[in-house]
């Protein structure tokens, strides 16, 4: 009786998993399918599969200098952000997890603080800051404050990571000689490896798909990211659906893949970070 309970339990849990990952996955797909129709087929039967498929929608897109200038502006703008949040991350992660000082706690508290601080709010002043320093409409003026918004959560990560590393082993280190500096190549990046590949995925998939401070920063298409290159792609064409569904498409894969190989990188990063 109670492994008839159990079983019927477990299809419930897988089923309503089932309906939740095809909530998830149903807008992804027909975004993607739908960019292989035309503008007719679309019309004519929304949720239909294309007959014939088109693949010109995509050929064109993939042909275009717009479309990969915009990809290289997201490449170097997510790459220096992951960068420097996990470089600069780890160091201050180091100083709170091992160093006892005054104003720790008051400093950790104010990283944490930084989690229910969105960017939305400061957007208005940040903006006249960029301004001031002359960075607006370049790919800097949104790094900089992409790396600030990303570091509350790679400390509050990564610092039970380094706090879960035994005292014996930097004991050891002490004794043969070796300095903070090296236990800090040597012992402490080495094994806090998963953390560091959990914050610098989330620093990256969150910098590639970041709209709200580009959209304020960024007003020449030479220096779009890929979000606002959709912006201004549909507002282009906003008449051709299909190739819309298609250049939205190709601007959300990279972002899909790159989370999708990494996803068990994540949680274990994650449930590395609960247990420390």
């Amino acid at each position: 009786m109670a492994a008839t309970r159990d079983s019927g339990r477990n299809l419930t849990v897988y089923l309503a998993a089932l309906m939740l990952i095809g909530l998830m996955l149903g807008p992804v797909i027909y975004i993607i399918v739908g960019g292989f129709r035309t503008n007719s087929q679309i019309t004519v039967d929304p949720a239909g599969l294309p007959d014939p498929w088109v693949f010109e929608n995509y050929s064109d897109i993939l042909a275009s200098q717009n479309f990969w200038r915009q990809v290289g502006n997201s490449t170097i703008v997510a790459v220096i952000t992951t960068v420097a949040v996990v470089g600069l991350g780890v160091m201050a992660s180091y100083v709170l997890a091992r160093y006892k000082f005054r104003g720790r706690g008051a400093m950790y508290a104010l990283f944490a603080a930084g989690l229910m601080f969105p960017a939305t709010v400061a957007i208005t002043p940040l903006y006249i800051l960029i301004k001031n320093l002359g960075l607006v409409n370049t790919l800097p003026g949104v790094i900089l404050p992409q790396i600030a918004f990303g570091l509350p959560v790679t400390i509050i990560i990564l610092v039970p990571f380094l706090q879960a590393i035994p005292k014996e082993i930097e004991e050891a280190a002490a004794i043969d000689r070796c300095s903070r500096l090296g236990f800090f190549w040597r012992m402490v990046l080495p094994l806090s490896v998963p953390g560091l590949i959990t914050t610098g995925i989330l620093a990256f998939v969150g910098s590639w798909n970041s709209y709200l401070l580009p959209l304020f920063i960024l007003n020449d298409q030479d220096t779009f990211t890929l979000p606002l290159g959709v912006q201004a792609f549909a507002s282009q064409y906003s008449v051709d659906t299909a190739r819309v569904l298609a250049f939205t498409s190709l601007s959300m894969i990279p972002a899909l893949v790159f989370f999708s190989l990494f996803e068990r990188r994540i949680v274990g990063g994650l449930t590395g970070a609960v247990k420390g």
